[in-house]
């Protein structure tokens, strides 16, 4: 009974962060500041006490620790603490650039990725494309991936969920048109270069290209005000850079899971890249600069929280190598 006792506990708190987190309308369940606070020294004060038995000799499982790094990951999804952050100046100039827009601007928003890297990139999606459509902007989503449209329908879904959005209406077709996923990796960028309707003869709803009324008068790239990709690979920002930029002079801004941000900084030096978010750190100045605050920061905390934990274990756990090979000599 008592070995099911930590994974009892730890399997009720991932059931009830999942349901915070996944369903669109959850149920409302958030610790005030000061239990917030109170829950985060209860937290220390246990790692403290695992570092006392374990410097006493009493080596811990390792379900122990599963059991804190999951606890550590859920809890800040209730918490109602707010980490500070800053706007870098790499996020500052996707805003800068999409604010300079005027109202009816054409953007590409280019969707390459998948659900495995949506907890980095769709924040920044749905922060974005609510941005566009509060500001008026017109919006042609599309995708190299196979799964991208529907992480932008999703967006878009939660998009239109804000009173806001609401207000200004978007018509599918007017305002913004999926035309969905297209095979060919960077070849399809290149093809684009030339016409549009040759990757894209028709929608997602199967409508032609030349019925969509956004659609008429965009030709290719030089009739594109901006470019938007979320990018978690290969396709993706580096293509858009090599092709859209360098042979048909787009401006592209991206947002990229942290393992891919380092390989772009080159090219945001270069002045090839408008602006770059990298990872979740970066989905949560995004939605600080555009004022669209979503998901990224309570995750951000979650993995400030996750990290130290996983800190104070290696910590731990070089103590108890040490203790352990001093007690053998």
């Amino acid at each position: 009974m008592k070995k099911m006792i930590l994974p009892g506990i730890f399997g009720l708190v991932v059931l009830i962060a999942l349901i915070q987190t996944i369903v669109d309308e959850p149920f409302k369940l958030a610790f005030s500041s000061t239990v917030s606070i109170i829950v985060s020294v209860i937290l220390l004060l246990a790692l403290v006490g695992v570092l006392v038995l374990t410097v006493r000799g009493h080596m811990i499982e390792r379900r122990t620790v599963f059991v804190f790094i999951g606890v550590a990951l859920m809890l800040p999804f209730f918490m109602t603490l707010a980490l500070e952050i800053k706007v870098s100046p790499e996020v500052q100039k996707i805003y800068d650039a999409l604010e300079k827009l005027p109202p009816g601007s054409k953007v590409l928003a280019a969707f390459d990725y998948d659900p495995p890297s949506a907890p980095e990139l769709q924040p920044m999606a749905d922060a974005f494309m609510a941005y566009a459509f509060k500001h008026d902007l017109k919006v042609i989503i599309m995708g190299l991936w196979p799964q991208g449209p529907q992480q932008a329908n999703m967006a878009v879904r939660r998009a239109l969920e804000e009173p806001e959005v609401i207000a200004k209406n978007p018509v599918y077709g007017t305002d913004y048109v999926n035309l969905g996923f297209q095979s060919g990796n960077e070849f399809v960028i290149q093809s684009m270069g030339g016409a549009f309707r040759t990757m894209f003869p028709r929608d997602i709803y199967n409508t032609p290209y030349s019925d969509v009324p956004l659609l008429k008068g965009v030709e290719n790239f030089s009739n594109i005000d901006f470019v938007m990709n979320f990018s978690a690979g290969y396709p993706g920002t580096k293509e858009w850079v090599q092709i859209a930029v360098d042979r048909f002079g787009v401006q592209v801004g991206a947002g990229n899971t942290a393992v891919q941000a380092p390989e772009m900084y080159p090219y945001l030096a270069a002045k090839q890249l408008t602006g770059l978010a990298g990872g979740m750190v970066g989905a949560a100045e995004f939605e600080l600069a555009s004022n669209e605050i979503g998901k990224a920061a309570s995750a951000l905390l979650a993995q400030v929280f996750s990290h130290a934990v996983v800190i104070a274990f290696i910590i731990i756990g070089n103590v108890a190598f040490f203790l352990s090979k001093r007690r053998r000599e």
